[in-house]
């Protein structure tokens, strides 16, 4: 967990430089909303999330070896977002994250793009579970849950 730490007002941009990049490999495939994925979703509009005393930033953690390669945000015992550079992935950086998240945070349970075949099986790999849960967010995202704790 050394190189893990809580994110900082100066992190903002490189934490949305990374959803951002993450969102457009991951997800635009699936949606291809061009409007949204190269319109609404920019770097510089999910960066002001990140600001100085914002929820956003409270809940985020970086994965900082000199190099901000990774982030998590968490709500309770949820985890809301991890992400990892596309460079770095398959590195460690979100297994370290994740590890952090269980062990140091409580964290049980998240959401994951139905599609996200690569991602699922990630957290299945590290014990999480499909609930069986699903859910559409924002009106065509559909989402499943997975947990720790299978009755979750």
């Amino acid at each position: 967990m050394d190189n893990i730490r809580k994110a900082k007002t100066s992190d903002a941009s490189r934490i949305a430089e990374m959803i951002v990049i993450n969102y457009r490999i991951n997800f635009y495939p699936f949606f291809r909303n061009d409007e949204f994925y190269f319109g609404e979703l920019n770097v510089i509009d999910t960066a002001k999330d990140y600001t100085e005393d914002s929820e956003e930033l409270e809940n985020t953690s970086v994965y900082d070896d000199g190099i901000v390669k990774g982030m998590i945000r968490i709500s309770g015992d949820e985890i809301v977002k991890l992400y990892v550079e596309p460079q770095f992935q398959s590195c460690g950086v979100g297994a370290a994250l994740l590890e952090y998240a269980v062990r140091e945070c409580g964290c049980r349970w998240l959401w994951a793009l139905e599609y996200n075949t690569r991602g699922i099986a990630f957290y299945r790999s590290h014990g999480f579970e499909l609930t069986g849960e699903k859910m559409i967010e924002d009106e065509w995202v559909p989402l499943v849950k997975l947990s720790l704790d299978s009755g979750k």
